[in-house]
């Protein structure tokens, strides 16, 4: 039977639950166990794929094409696994769920209420996230007290009376302030989070206690006394250099003993790989300097699977990597060689819509005429296209239709069917309520024989990378891009997923999101490619 652990977050937001509930997950992973995670979103709105990067941060994508929230990229990263659908629902999903039953006639006319037609709708989805997991580690977003998360509480709550004491377990990260003027650390807030825990009929087994200060033995015992927990069960979480310090630091506050007490278990975890990967990264023998160009670097975290993937290659390598943030729109108005300077490699993300488009295509220019290596991304593999077409092909109007709906030279455009994993041409991709078509998830590729693609990814024929865009290089332009020195690296049932120039060390642009695919313990292949290259040209 699959063993739950809940992670619930009180006093404020931020506080590191997905981080925590990753740690645990990849401490019982390394122990033998088979794990798997969930994420419950509270907010109405059915997933993040209509939000903007600056109100949710980035959207994660999984294989079957889900856009989740960027905590399940965390847990991908941290358990080195694949995650679905069905391992991140939203109250919106929820909603949609019930009515629609009851549209259908399915509750036989019942009155619908939040007790039990809603509880009973999250509990199944729960309980088919565990699958035949031996762990389910379930990480509900927000903060106690917050109203929309009742019902989610209300469902944690019931399964207690469903499951052996010993199947079922609480934890709840918390924050331990440090009042400065005062030099004290206050567990006050802490205990009235727990009081509301208890007053929905929640108690928790283990306290995660955020806090910039170690905490004394003292104020451990009266945080466990206060909130009826096992003195062991208190845990200090104190901030780390690298987020993948943080399952290292609990084995050292021995959360083995309490996970072990209550599940009756024994935890043994193998963590030498793993903490031989963070000395590198925090320690690293070499070090180079990427030029990540983008727009959205007011807010980084719209960004979180690519830094990631980034320090991945770095941890492999033994590098560390100084990411130079380049705003694509001050490229605009200051040139290419003022803001990007001498970086030893040169990252074009993804992104959507005009603003800063200028500005990536002077930088993917920078690239190819100074011979720097690049990586291309999405959009960034698009603008390279443009960026060839124009200043090479010498189609002067050559752009995509994204930004020109009337161009008289779409090198990039939108095409009204996909081709689908099985190769059924009949299946669309997801359509949104807000009128755009994505193509999303995992499609194949097959990287052409002796690129520089193919050289990253090894022997195999075909392989799999996630995707999350609107629109594709024209195949029109195929030709006349090939006689003019650009390679078609990679293809997937007729589109273009990678291009190269010939005439360049190491310049490649993929139609995919490689960091999707990136994990601690297995770096994505391209992107630990390009950081090669970036380190041998330094």
């Amino acid at each position: 039977m699959t063993k739950f652990i809940f992670v619930t977050g009180g006093v404020l937001s931020s506080l590191g639950k997905g981080i925590t509930s990753a740690s645990i997950a990849t401490i019982l992973k390394q122990s033998g166990f088979k794990v798997s995670m969930l994420k419950i979103d509270p907010y109405l709105n059915v997933d993040p794929g209509t939000m903007s990067p600056l109100e949710h941060g980035e959207v994660f994508v999984t294989a079957d094409g889900a856009e989740t929230d960027l905590d399940l990229g965390n847990y991908e990263r941290f358990i080195d696994t694949t995650l679905t659908a069905k391992n991140s629902f939203t109250t919106g999903q929820v909603y949609q769920s019930v009515i629609r039953r009851e549209r259908k006639g399915g509750y036989l006319g019942k009155t619908i209420q939040v007790i039990p037609h809603v509880v009973d709708e999250i509990k199944d989805r729960i309980y088919a996230a565990a699958d035949d997991k031996d762990f389910l580690i379930v990480e509900l977003g927000g903060t106690v007290g917050d109203i929309e998360g009742l019902p989610f509480m209300e469902a944690i709550r019931a399964m207690r009376h469903e499951l052996p004491k010993t199947n079922i377990m609480n934890i709840h990260v918390s924050l331990v302030p440090y009042v400065k003027a005062a030099g004290e650390l206050k567990t006050k807030p802490t205990q009235h989070s727990v009081q509301e825990l208890r007053r929905i009929g929640i108690t928790p087994h283990m306290l995660v206690c955020r806090t910039e200060k170690p905490l004394p033995k003292n104020l451990k015992d009266k945080l466990a006394f206060s909130c009826d927990i096992e003195r062991n069960a208190v845990i200090e979480a104190d901030d780390a250099q690298s987020i993948y310090q943080v399952p290292l630091h609990f084995i050292k506050e021995g959360i083995l003993t309490p996970l072990s007490e209550h599940f009756c278990i024994k935890l043994k975890p193998n963590m030498e790989k793993w903490d031989t990967l963070v000395k590198n990264i925090l320690i690293p023998q070499d070090e180079v300097t990427i030029a990540f160009v983008g727009k959205y670097l007011d807010l980084k975290e719209s960004y979180k699977s690519l830094i990631e993937a980034l320090i991945h290659a770095g941890a492999h390598l033994n590098t560390k990597i100084n990411i130079h943030w380049c705003d694509s729109q001050r490229i605009e108005d200051e040139g290419a060689y003022e803001v990007i300077g001498n970086s030893d490699g040169i990252l074009v993300a993804g992104g959507f819509g005009p603003r800063g488009v200028d500005g990536k295509l002077a930088a993917i220019k920078y690239a190819r005429e100074n011979k720097i290596p690049f990586l291309g991304i999405c959009l960034g593999m698009q603008l390279a296209i443009v960026e060839y077409a124009r200043n090479v092909l010498g189609i002067e109007n050559a752009n995509s239709v994204e930004f020109d709906p009337e161009t008289k030279e779409p090198v990039i455009y939108l095409i009204d069917e996909f081709i689908d994993q099985s190769g059924n041409k009949q299946v669309r991709t997801k359509k949104s309520p807000m009128g755009g078509t994505m193509r999303l998830g995992e499609y194949p590729f097959e990287p052409l024989k002796g690129s520089n693609l193919q050289k990253a990814y090894g022997k195999e024929e075909v392989y799999y990378e996630r995707h999350r865009h609107r629109y594709e290089a024209n195949p029109a332009y195929k030709e006349k891009l090939e006689n003019a020195g650009m390679i078609i690296s990679g293809q997937s049932n007729g589109l273009i997923e990678a291009v190269e120039i010939k005439d360049h060390p190491w310049f490649v642009g993929v139609q995919f999101h490689p960091e999707f695919t990136s994990h601690l313990e297995t770096p994505n292949p391209i992107i630990l490619e390009f950081v090669k290259q970036a380190n041998a040209a330094n």
